[in-house]
């Protein structure tokens, strides 16, 4: 149980402090976008072709056609962040809270509420209109902003509710990859799928057979990714599938590590520490010790691992950040107050605000009273309130699912795109406020041991 609970401090520590990124990305496209002057300048960023061509072939291609800066963020970009993803649902199905039954039927179970509730309520809400296409944008939680709330209230939130929060998080995911798989892929190229299968079976080939180079799971990924962006099938869903043929085990068990770096440091007697006090160049063998150990020390990190730990920062310092500020800039100047009132925004306020929460709540309540599984460690009803209203937080692959919907350049979608991100913003604002004054009034006013 202590790994689960420190992978769940990992976690949150690399959301949150990406989480204060994400908002200055989104506040600085807010800005951008309704300055005049830099409102051309901002719109004319994003239909740049972007290439990396050898000869004729263009990697960065759909269909013959070079990809725009915004399908480059939208669908290469991203794949990466969907790749992350999928290293960290593989994660946590092998070692964390999803390889538990027991500890991950309430996170599952109020996730499947906190998205089926939502997507009922837009639904009744929104049909026969110009946007029932848009179902699917509530049902997202965002896990970056989410836990950026908790990390806000510090030690005050117990462990057992974080942990609850991140896997129903990584739960949501998985439900938002299914949706963009199944709903969001058409016109399917069987021979390109052919050969998106072959490099899939290559990798996993290479993962049975113990093949440890990062470089050759990217190549082969890379390959999977442009099969399927020119197959009709949505190329994020390209970063999920070969995140799961990662291999997991490393090459070194701990044990075998440790004897090598005992070894090798056993060679440096304590009557030579004096001359490695100075900087000199080390002696042939004294650097063939020193490799020895650095090759080890690769050697007993998984590539899952490896990779999840470097993509990180890449994903939440660099990659998020872009795509907000590419996807988040509304233009106010021709909207009206009424728009928040009706149509596709009142529609998404409600159901990421009030449909997350009910959803995520009453399931959780169901779970527990019928002793399916027990409350979060450190948990009450009060808390668990709070909890599911930062549920409604939807703001990364709400966004995500929006440009799938409304993103196809016709002036009628787009008119729907830009309100459905009025509704994920005032939504996404609603849901992090309420759910950090809640959490404030009903945490314990002193800190937490959350080391166990």
């Amino acid at each position: 149980m202590a790994s689960v609970f420190y992978t769940a401090r990992k976690t949150i520590r690399n959301y949150a402090n990406g989480g204060n990124v994400l908002i200055f990305a989104t506040a600085l496209a807010l800005i951008v976008v309704n300055v005049p002057y830099l409102t051309d300048f901002y719109n004319s960023l994003w239909t740049h072709e972007i290439a990396l061509q050898v000869g004729s072939f263009n990697l960065f291609s759909h269909n013959g056609h070079p990809m725009s800066v915004m399908a480059f963020i939208n669908d290469a970009l991203m794949a990466l962040f969907f790749f992350s993803v999928g290293l960290e649902i593989k994660r946590e199905v092998l070692v964390g809270e999803l390889s538990s039954f027991r500890n991950a039927l309430l996170p599952i179970v109020a996730a499947v509420g906190g998205m089926a509730v939502p997507v009922l309520l837009y639904f009744l809400m929104a049909r026969g209109t110009s946007y029932s296409e848009g179902w699917a944008i509530p049902m997202a939680t965002d896990i970056a902003f989410s836990l950026g709330v908790l990390a806000m209230l510090g030690n005050r939130v117990p462990v057992g509710l974080k942990v609850f929060l991140t896997t129903l998080a990584v739960v949501d995911d998985i439900g938002g990859i299914l949706v963009i798989a199944i709903f969001y892929s058409s016109h399917i190229d069987i021979s390109l799928l052919l050969w998106a299968l072959g490099c899939i079976v290559v990798l996993l080939a290479g993962g049975y057979f113990g093949v440890q180079s990062k470089m050759f799971y990217a190549f082969f990924g890379t390959l999977v990714w442009f099969c399927f962006l020119n197959a009709g099938i949505h190329p994020t869903i390209a970063g999920v599938i070969v995140a799961f043929t990662i291999p997991a085990k490393p090459v070194f068990a701990p044990k075998n590590y440790i004897k090598t770096i005992r070894k090798n440091i056993g060679y440096f007697s304590h009557e030579k520490d004096e001359q490695l006090n100075s900087r000199t160049i080390l002696s042939k063998e004294q650097m063939n010790l020193l490799k020895e150990i650095e090759s080890a020390s690769d050697k007993v990190i998984s590539p899952l691992q490896d990779m999840e730990d470097t993509l990180h920062p890449l994903v939440n310092y660099i990659i998020v950040p872009l795509f907000a500020f590419a996807n988040a800039g509304i233009f106010f100047g021709d909207m009206e107050v009424s728009q928040l009132f009706n149509g596709i925004a009142p529609a998404i306020i409600i159901a990421l605000v009030a449909g997350k929460f009910l959803g995520i709540f009453t399931f959780s309540w169901l779970t527990v009273k019928t002793g399916l599984a027990p409350m979060p460690e450190g948990g009450n009803w009060a808390r668990m309130a709070s909890i599911s209203m930062l549920g409604g937080i939807g703001f990364t692959v709400s966004l995500f699912i929006a440009n799938l919907s409304f993103g196809t350049g016709d002036p009628v979608l787009s008119e729907l795109l830009n309100d459905s991100k009025l509704g994920i913003l005032v939504a996404s604002l609603l849901a992090g406020v309420l759910g950090w004054a809640l959490l404030h009034f009903t945490l314990p006013k002193e800190p937490q041991d959350n080391e166990e």
